[in-house]
């Protein structure tokens, strides 16, 4: 008896810890406030002749300051017509913590500061109070609500570095309702497969942040021995008139007693982040002095840790008597490393600090979040923006936060222009009509950095060429080194008249095309064995108007074939060589639920589908010790949809705790009477 009490106690405790750790995982949401630093200032880019009147934006946050002059009033007649309060359902949604009314500033202050849509209306719906997180129910409810107020646009500047599938599934029943959904992208760049939910949603359009389009932003380049490594400037560090040359030496942490024995005159030191002594507060300013005493030019600080890093020179430690002397980088570890390895052949490098008109954050997350479709879809100004603030105030911040809803009001302006457009027409539009944006060393961000480009609310507004889809995923494989894509060309006004086509990508990959009964058809070959991931553009140049169609392209060495039978996919897995064993994920990309089964040579691998949707399967093949990837979609029409699936991801979590708490109860009486 002793040890069953002993047994269901353990079992109570285990499934407490269990219980709250998944409400904890479900319930985090972290909104972008301070995770990013500013650069350099902005103004609000907004399109002559159109104000954003009678439009309706839905701002999911932590409320909006509707007693601030540029976004006065409350109700019908005011800025801010309508909303809800989630956190205190006996309140107006009243921001105070300012994310919120930043958000709304940039889509539609009307005042001393005028957003990018002046005249639209904004619906305010209060998920947070501090801005430090809220639950997925909460975002999801906010949209729901959002649908019911009428709202023609939601903004949603929060997100969690994971998959959401609440409100995944949320946003997915405001598009399908007609409403146009723009999400933040997230901080957590510049590392690659940063975007969570709600940025990662398929069809909502995605949005990562630039530094200033409109004045410049200060960035680096790092040349060694003839190699290009990426580095950032550290805030407060002096741009420099001239590239810097000099001989690379490593200096330990930086410290007086790291330098007094090298002769670091005229050289580019490189010194480790942080100290070698617990406790020690080597700040970077510090780190510089002593550089800069012992007559470096410059200093590469590379990171203790990890990944890349934002370091600042001027902070309150730093005291007011300190200027930094000379231009100061980070880079990740992983490169500092190997620059250090370098050492030994007397290297060389090249640094230049300089301002640059436009450059995707730091800060801004990355794709990619799925090999068959991209993120972000696009970026925008988020760097240093001066907006709305409480307390009738203004402040400038930083983050794809503010980023997103430059698009939002760009698309209020579209819409007030043109209130017929749909969703993919609005998103074409947009994402078709940017400006590219190119690194430190003139070469254009990767896709999975700035998806198609930077927003131009001129161009979209003076475009009158629709095509669909506006990005798209090509899978070569060994035996299948011919690909045929069809775009789809509206036009707004007139016939489509003469078109000019052109693709850039790998050298390759052949490219043909024509048009047919309004639609671009066009066939991709490839030749060779140059398996990998590869990016590729389609420009089509259409009365004047330049658009973009982004391309993610995958060569692999095996393929997986699908075919459907019945209520059933069927697997086929092809290799050039022997293979022993394929792990086969399947998505379905309308709600994201994935299945994994595996096969065998020997074993037809299936799996049973319960509803219509685009399937997307991704094959992991093991073949003579090697894994390689192959993928595949299929789209099902036929499922007849009488059966019904339970999904545990559907039940709200009180009642999810309820249902555990019941088993958990049941099985310790249970074990009590069994003894």
């Amino acid at each position: 008896m002793k040890s069953s009490v002993i047994f269901s106690i353990t079992l109570v405790i285990i499934s407490s810890i269990i219980v709250s750790q998944f409400l904890q995982s479900e319930n985090e949401i972290s909104t972008y406030i301070e995770n990013s630093v500013p650069y350099v200032g902005t103004e609000i880019p907004r399109t002559e002749g159109l104000d954003g009147s009678g439009i309706k934006v839905a701002v999911i946050d932590t409320g909006v300051d509707f007693n601030h002059p540029d976004l006065l009033g409350w109700g019908p007649d005011g800025k801010v017509i309508g909303g809800y309060n989630f956190i205190q359902t006996n309140q107006l949604p009243m921001d105070r913590n300012g994310h919120g009314t930043k958000v709304a500033g940039i889509i539609a202050a009307d005042g001393s500061t005028l957003g990018v849509a002046p005249k639209a209306k904004i619906l305010a719906y209060k998920v947070s109070e501090d801005g430090e997180g809220v639950s997925s129910e909460l975002i999801s409810g906010a949209i729901q609500k959002a649908i019911e107020d009428e709202a023609d646009i939601i903004n949603i500047s929060l997100g969690v570095n994971r998959t959401n599938s609440k409100i995944d599934s949320a946003v997915n029943y405001a598009l399908e309702k007609g409403i146009f959904v723009v999400t933040a992208a997230g901080n957590d760049g510049p590392e690659l497969k940063t975007i969570g939910s709600p940025g990662r949603n398929f069809e909502s359009l995605t949005v990562g942040a630039t530094y200033n389009n409109m004045t410049s932003s200060l960035i680096a380049t790092l040349e060694i021995d003839e190699k290009q490594y990426t580095a950032i400037p550290m805030v407060g560090a002096p741009k420099t008139d001239k590239p810097v040359t000099g001989k690379i030496i490593f200096g330990g942490f930086g410290k007086i007693s790291d330098l007094e024995n090298l002769d670091v005159k005229d050289s580019i030191l490189i010194v480790e982040r942080g100290s070698d002594v617990e406790g020690e507060l080597l700040f970077f300013s510090i780190k510089e002095k002593n550089a800069a005493d012992a007559g470096a030019k410059a200093l590469i600080v590379y990171n203790s840790e990890s990944g890349i890093f934002l370091g600042e020179l001027i902070h309150e430690f730093s005291g007011p008597e300190y200027s930094p002397q000379i231009p100061v980088v980070s880079v990740d570890r992983e490169e500092g490393l190997e620059i250090i390895e370098k050492l030994e052949n007397d290297s060389n490098g090249i640094m230049n600090l300089f301002y640059n008109p436009d450059f995707i954050a730091h800060f801004s997350s990355r794709g990619p979040v799925s090999p068959f479709y991209m993120k972000p879809d696009m970026v925008a100004p988020g760097a240093y923006i001066n907006t709305t603030q409480i307390g009738s105030s203004y402040n400038f911040t930083s983050g794809t936060s503010f980023a997103a809803p430059h698009v939002s009001g760009a698309a209020a302006l579209l819409l007030q222009n043109n209130p017929e457009l749909e969703n993919h027409e609005l998103k074409s539009l947009l994402v078709t009509t940017v400006k590219p944006v190119s690194n430190a060393y003139g070469k254009e961000f990767s896709i999975h950095e700035s998806g198609s480009g930077r927003l131009d609310i001129a161009s979209a507004y003076n475009a009158k060429l629709i095509i669909s889809p506006t990005n798209f995923v090509i899978n070569f494989s060994s035996d299948e080194k011919s690909i045929q894509k069809e775009l789809q060309l509206k036009l707004i006004e007139k016939e489509l008249g003469k078109i000019d086509v052109k693709f850039e990508g790998p050298e390759f990959i052949t490219f043909e095309q024509k048009i047919k009964d309004n639609n671009l058809q066009t066939e991709f070959t490839i030749s060779g064995e140059k398996y990998g991931e590869y990016e590729g553009k389609i420009f089509i140049n259409h009365e004047k108007i330049k658009y973009t169609i982004p391309i993610i392209i995958h060569y692999t060495e095996g393929s997986i074939s699908t075919y459907q039978e019945n209520e059933k996919l069927f697997f086929e897995i092809n290799h050039p060589d022997k293979w022993s064993f394929t792990k086969i994920t399947i998505t379905n990309s309308k709600n994201g639920n994935t299945e994994t089964i595996t096969a065998t040579p020997d074993r037809k691998p299936s799996m049973k589908i319960y509803e219509n949707s685009e399937y997307w399967i991704e094959a992991k093949i093991m073949s003579d010790g090697n894994t390689t990837d192959a993928f595949d979609l299929i789209k099902i029409n036929s499922i007849s949809e009488k059966t019904e699936v339970i999904e545990l991801r559907n039940i709200p979590e009180k009642q999810i705790i309820l249902i555990i708490s019941i088993i958990v109860v049941v099985g310790i009486i249970g074990l009590i009477i069994r003894k």
